[in-house]
């Protein structure tokens, strides 16, 4: 996917750097898709084109228990009933059809907290592997049900991801980017966000699980704005 570090994967001279924020939950299906066919867009640039990417929290169970909640009871109260909670599951399923994404449902025994999922991006976007990471706490709860509230769990993902375990165990062991990340959440609330996934590609902000044409097209239009900057002026025109 993106290049958290700003490089090209083959090295060639980066003529364009793009920073683009995804603002998302992991315990959102379409969020899980959105970045696989954001990965696929991304995969299509031209070279020279880098991608710094930068993941941004929001929960959208704010309220949930630190240990989370039995996954059947949580959807059945929040959707009135289980069958309309596993038909909205079997929807992702649908449409994730040739995404690469393994939906399994039926391991997933708990609705996680994700608080400290978005902690642990903290230290994953210091040393330039958000991206790797994220992708792998979503594959870690909607396709092998793991409990990405657990921190040794989280340290697991961790150290499978490009990060030292002993620092993932202590950082998630301490507070910190707790403050980080209620405050990105709250600067999120404050401007009117409600929903997740959430795009900004510096030229536009694209809502929800698009398909990888509609993002191809809001990075040509990142690229474009982008070459509009000459020498230290940037103009729409």
């Amino acid at each position: 996917m993106a290049q958290d570090e700003g490089r090209n994967s083959i090295n060639l001279e980066i003529v364009m750097e793009l920073n683009i924020s995804i603002t998302s939950d992991f315990i959102c299906p379409w969020c899980f898709v959105a970045e696989r066919r954001l990965a696929k867009a991304l995969a299509m640039l031209p070279e020279g084109v880098a991608v710094r990417a930068h993941w941004r929290p929001f929960e959208l169970n704010q309220d949930m228990p630190a240990q989370g909640m039995d996954r059947r009871t949580y959807r059945t109260m929040k959707f009135g009933s289980w069958e309309r909670s596993q038909a909205m599951d079997e929807h992702t399923v649908q449409a994730a059809q040739g995404e690469g994404i393994a939906f399994d449902y039926a391991a997933i025994v708990k609705t996680p907290n994700t608080f400290l999922a978005h902690r642990l991006m903290q230290l994953a976007e210091r040393e330039g592997v958000a991206t790797a990471v994220a992708g792998a706490v979503f594959a870690a709860y909607f396709e092998q049900g793991r409990d990405i509230g657990e921190a040794n769990v989280l340290v697991d993902i961790a150290a499978e991801n490009g990060l030292d375990r002993e620092a993932a165990a202590t950082f998630l062991g301490s507070d910190d980017g707790a403050r980080e990340v209620r405050a990105a959440q709250q600067a999120m609330r404050a401007s009117g966000v409600r929903s997740v996934p959430m795009i900004d590609t510096g030229a536009e902000v694209v809502s929800g699980a698009q398909t990888i044409e509609h993002f191809e097209r809001a990075l040509q239009r990142a690229a474009e704005s982008f070459n509009a900057c000459e020498d230290g002026m940037c103009s729409l025109d």
